[in-house]
């Protein structure tokens, strides 16, 4: 969508240094950009070649005020931050809603203003679809599901029966949400395993993001949730009774057992493994492949955690370097 520099700046909070009648209708890289697209420069060190780039204009740090330009310049206190808004700020505008003649949905769902439901999709009974969310080809949502305003559930994502969606909750291709957890109970006497009661349920907050091929279990008798805010990758596996705090990031191929808490602003990097009933407290970063024992409870805001069992980096790197010599003896 074509914006003048000067909506810009002010839907991003940024300073114009520069003429604002110029108009942009894309973000880009340096390399990529043409005369329509906006760019970013953190670093001092790369200015010069934003500015000899082709773009049309900058948006940049208060290292750069003052800086004679030939581009505008939309200085902010984070360019990358302000650049990402900016980028949200230029997309198209969402196509009017429109159900597909392919598409099932039961006579008792109820579909908000604006909906979209691609050819496929499956909305059950008593299903509740938000104004201006999306729904991709092939998807299903279950009976007695609700979903938010402004989400994108994109194909063949399947949720089950007992989910709820917040608004403006983006999930990609073939998640899965709600479905039962991994909970048995052995037969003494037989050795057979029975199926432990999954009839809990999965709430998924605002401005959540899930990633293609994720999975989430529902809670067993009570509520899995996923924070506002949470950030969660490909491929990754939620199991049953997790509770996510707020603004979590979690990396691909991480997967965490049952009944685990992770508090609000944790970073999990990938391939992290989490036992059963283990606690990652406020601010815990866990380095990739990192492994937290079962009912193990990392504490210590913005400390980072790696190895297994995750231990404090320091501590972690001083047992490497003390392997490395006995290895030399």
């Amino acid at each position: 969508m074509q914006r003048s520099l000067a909506e810009v700046a002010k839907a991003i909070g940024a300073q114009l240094q520069g003429e604002g009648l110029g108009i942009v209708s894309r973000v880009a890289s340096v390399h990529s950009a043409s005369w329509e697209d906006l760019v970013f420069v953190e670093d001092p060190k790369f200015l010069d070649a934003a500015v000899a780039s082709s773009a049309g204009a900058i948006i940049t740090a208060k290292f750069a005020e003052g800086v004679g330009s030939r581009k505008p310049l939309l200085i902010v206190e984070h360019p990358k931050l302000g650049f990402a808004r900016a980028a949200s700020f230029l997309a198209d505008e969402p196509e009017k809603g429109s159900v597909s003649a392919t598409a099932s949905i039961d006579p008792m769902a109820r579909i908000g203003a604006g909906v979209a439901i691609d050819g496929r999709a499956m909305i059950g009974k008593n299903a509740s679809i938000g104004e201006a969310t999306r729904i991709g080809a092939g998807a299903a949502v279950g009976q007695g599901v609700v979903i938010g305003k402004g989400c994108q559930i994109c194909s063949n994502v399947t949720i089950y029966p007992g989910t709820t969606v917040g608004d403006r909750v983006i999930i990609h291709a073939g998640a899965v949400l709600g479905s039962d957890g991994f909970g048995y109970v052995r037969d003494r006497k037989t050795g057979h395993y029975e199926k432990f009661p999954q009839v809990g349920t999965l709430v998924i907050e605002d401005d959540v993001e899930i990633g293609a091929n994720t999975t989430i279990d529902r809670g067993a008798l009570d509520q899995t949730r996923i924070g506002r805010g949470t950030k969660i990758d490909n491929l990754v596996h939620i199991g049953h009774n997790c509770q996510i705090g707020e603004d979590v990031i979690i990396a691909a191929q991480t997967g965490l057992s049952g009944s685990i808490t992770i508090e609000n602003g944790v970073v999990l990097g990938g391939q992290v493994g989490i036992g059963e009933h283990a606690r990652v407290c406020e601010g815990v970063m866990v380095g990739g492949q990192g492994g937290i024992l079962p009912n193990k409870i990392l504490r210590g805001k913005g400390v980072a955690f790696w190895g297994t069992p995750a231990q404090p980096l320091r501590q972690y790197l001083k047992q490497l370097a003390a392997l490395a010599r006995l290895s030399k003896k």
